[in-house]
């Protein structure tokens, strides 16, 4: 808690809610939601997310142990083979000699690594933003994904989105603000400054990412 006995990971919701509307408000992911985007424009979105989590999971092999961000790292959450699934579904056999990044995607996974790198507790903020988010309003993507290109229910194509060792999500996330309220004991309020700051910052960099996947695919029927 803070001084005012505020969660921690409320302080962190509410301070960073600004920033997380922009983001998934954006025009690329309202276009892709609504269905006026091909299957392609989602392909591409998925290609970018594989070089954003092979940075948030590369940081968390070297992190494991760590007392900071080690309790936020579980098996279940990791995303990179379901990933490595889908685009192998979405772009065959051969993606990875196609898969490239764009210049905001790369910035994404700089940060990421370099958070991993050199400082645990933004490591965690990005940790938060993107599997968390990805636990709740990406099942919302998924939904939309299997409707509107005619992906099998939880199939190849959006296993990204399918957590099958998380049993229930509710009480995982439960879980996960409770770890982070401990967290918040243990930093000062300068460090829950920063790793609130850094939430901020996760966000505006997948509104960066949006933004560039809106100028490649700008709306269409």
């Amino acid at each position: 808690m803070n001084a005012s006995g505020t969660p921690f990971s409320t302080l962190i919701r509410t301070a960073s809610h600004t920033q997380h509307t922009e983001a998934e408000t954006s025009t690329f992911m309202g276009d892709l939601l609504g269905g006026r985007l091909g299957v392609d424009a989602f392909a591409r979105y998925t290609e970018q997310l594989w070089f954003v989590y092979r940075a948030l999971e590369d940081g968390a092999r070297e992190l494991a142990g760590d007392p900071v961000a080690g309790p936020f790292i579980r098996p279940e959450l990791l995303r990179l083979p379901a990933l490595e699934r889908d685009l192998a579904h979405l772009r065959g056999a051969g993606w990875r000699g196609t898969l490239t990044a764009l210049p905001a995607t790369r910035a994404y996974a700089a940060r990421v690594a370099e958070c991993a790198r050199t400082w645990p507790g933004g490591y965690v903020a990005h940790h938060y933003t993107r599997y968390l988010g990805d636990l709740s309003g990406g099942q919302i993507i998924r939904g939309r994904a299997e409707r509107t290109w005619g992906f099998s229910r939880k199939g190849d194509g959006v296993r990204f989105y399918v957590f099958e060792g998380i049993a229930n999500p509710a009480a995982f996330k439960r879980g996960y603000r409770e770890a982070l309220d401990r967290l918040g004991v243990d930093l000062d309020d300068l460090g829950k400054q920063r790793v609130v700051a850094e939430c901020r910052r996760a966000f505006g960099l997948n509104t960066a990412l949006f933004r560039a996947l809106g100028d490649e695919f700008p709306q269409s029927a």
